[in-house]
């Protein structure tokens, strides 16, 4: 296959060429000016109500490859986590019936008890990376660390404090005291990322920090890296281009895990973008019933709706305001994540010019224009 008259965007940069896919076919195609990029990789990726079917799978990976992305890795604390062999296979079996982008999963480190999970026998079956929350003991961590430096992969690390989470919903700030909800204070995630990063810096591991949210835990991440430390850090789209007060109003939508930053932190981490101190961007795509949103903010579920809509929203958001460019965006979305595990992607066509509107109720997005339309190869 060939297509001709493509502005190339990928790991060489931007040009305008023609470009071979050696699939033994002789199809010519003319991309008239559209971008011909690698398609996405999102590396925090959650099902339906975070539920592990089969189904639930299918529809994910279905979603995911109307927005552009290629392959996605499903987080590990589903129900039932995957933390088992049995639950390993389980979901194996639902990765099967995936006809959209392709699918893999994590192993979750952690038991439902705070022990520690068969990690090499997992790995050897087929999960590709660990992930550990904080809420780990240090002496189960320290295993957990001892293992990455064994395999040399890399550590999924969510940053939280189980005493300060507990009880709150949303950032605790003057936004939350407005609404008189409990917030959670971002000193939570704050306190674990620089606990693991000494772990890191110890045990000579790799470790990817998700959905970061503070811009604290950023400068920390930064420091760490100058010093030599394995560290990198994700942060979603929706913690760039919306703040807290996107809960006004007492809107679940905007209920997200980790909570929304203020809007000054929200800035900041433009800024963190903007001079190459954030590794990866996630959709951090979470999914849930109506049932589970519609309800009171304070038992509402935490997530929303992104995977559909991704490369357009990227492209909206981040390029078409200046934020970054496309190969920025590129680098961030697919080059990155894709080598944290070890995948190659396919190439897809993203016209940027096609404008439209979200209609998705469960989205932060919902009757906002995004421009860009994807063409799957």
């Amino acid at each position: 296959m060939v297509i001709k008259n493509a502005k190339i965007c990928d790991q060489d940069g931007l040009r305008e060429d023609n470009f071979t896919i050696e699939d033994r076919t002789d199809t010519v195609i003319d991309a008239k000016g559209a971008y011909l990029i690698p398609a996405l990789v999102d590396l925090n990726v959650r099902l339906n109500d975070g539920i592990l079917n089969s189904k639930n799978i299918q529809e994910v990976s279905l979603e995911a490859k109307k927005g552009g992305i290629g392959h996605l890795v499903l987080n590990a604390d589903s129900n039932p986590s995957i933390d088992s062999e049995g639950i390993l296979e389980f979901a194996q079996n639902g990765l099967r019936d995936a006809e959209g982008a392709n699918v893999d999963v994590m192993l979750n480190a952690l038991q439902s008890d705070g022990s520690l999970s068969n990690i090499a026998i997992l790995l050897k079956k087929g999960a590709i990376n660990p992930y550990m929350s904080t809420i780990a003991k240090n002496d189960i961590a320290i295993k957990i660390a001892e293992y990455m430096k064994m395999y040399g992969n890399t550590l999924f690390v969510k940053a939280e404090d189980n005493s300060l989470i507990s009880n709150g919903v949303m950032l605790d700030g003057d936004v939350s005291s407005h609404l008189g909800l409990p917030g959670i204070p971002d000193l939570s995630e704050v306190l674990h990322v620089s606990r693991m990063i000494e772990i890191a810096r110890h045990f000579k591991i790799k470790i990817l920090f998700k959905s970061i949210a503070s811009p604290r835990s950023i400068s920390l991440i930064t420091q760490a890296k100058k010093e030599g430390v394995e560290v990198s850090c994700e942060v979603s789209l929706h913690h760039l281009v919306n703040s807290d007060e996107s809960c006004e109003g007492f809107n679940t939508v905007a209920k997200l895990d980790p909570p929304l930053a203020s809007n000054s932190d929200m800035l900041l981490l433009q800024e963190a973008l903007k001079n190459s101190q954030i590794d990866i961007l996630t959709t951090l795509h979470q999914p849930s019933s109506p049932v589970n949103k519609e309800v009171a903010f304070y038992d509402a579920a935490y997530g929303c709706e992104s995977i559909s809509d991704a490369l357009p929203l990227y492209y909206t958001k981040l390029v078409k305001t200046g934020i970054i460019d496309m190969r920025k965006l590129i680098e961030l979305t697919s080059i990155n994540p894709a080598e944290v595990i070890g995948k190659k992607v396919s190439y897809i066509l993203f016209n940027p010019e096609k404008k439209r509107v979200i209609d998705n109720a469960q989205s932060l997005y919902n009757t906002q224009d995004v421009y860009g339309e994807v063409i799957s190869l």
